[in-house]
């Protein structure tokens, strides 16, 4: 029974590995773009933006994305299967 739960814990962490990274993806390209836009188009974005700053705002968005989806991804598989332990064990 430990291995079928360890090897369901791996398969639960993957999963929430590879939602994550879907979704930091996803961020940041859907972040970049409005960035790199202020930084060249408004006279703000031009003063206070620069390289470092530009990055430093994507990365933080999808760094929180990855991490947000990876859990509740890995949460969501965790809650599906103790509902069908406790059904199985009933």
């Amino acid at each position: 029974m430990a291995s079928y739960n360890q090897e369901l814990a791996k398969k639960q962490s993957h999963d929430g590995v590879v939602a994550g990274t879907k979704a930091a993806g996803l961020a940041a390209i859907l972040t970049a773009i409005p960035t790199v836009a202020i930084a060249r188009k408004l006279p703000w974005g031009r003063a206070n933006l620069n390289y470092t700053a530009q990055a430093l705002v994507i990365s933080t968005v999808a760094g929180a994305a990855y991490f947000i989806v990876a859990d509740k991804t890995v949460l969501a598989s965790a809650r599906r299967n103790a509902f069908k332990n406790n059904e199985a064990g009933n």
